[in-house]
């Protein structure tokens, strides 16, 4: 992972009250990896997804009972 400082951005679903996500969406064009974290936890795990993983996981998050 690159050394600078990531733009993280939260997930649409942030408003809501319930469990939040954040990714940074400018990391993926120069590595093929979209960083993924909890927005709770910013200085918590940070976990690596491919670009099919992260639309597997946005599929996942659309379908869920919100």
């Amino acid at each position: 992972m690159t050394t600078e400082p990531l733009n993280w951005i939260k997930s649409s679903y942030s408003g809501n009250g319930g469990s939040c996500i954040e990714w940074a969406p400018e990391h993926a064009p120069a590595t093929g990896v979209i960083p993924v974290r909890d927005s709770k936890r910013p200085t918590g795990p940070v976990l690596m997804l491919s670009g099919h993983a992260f639309a597997g996981l946005v599929t996942l998050a659309r379908s869920a009972d919100m």
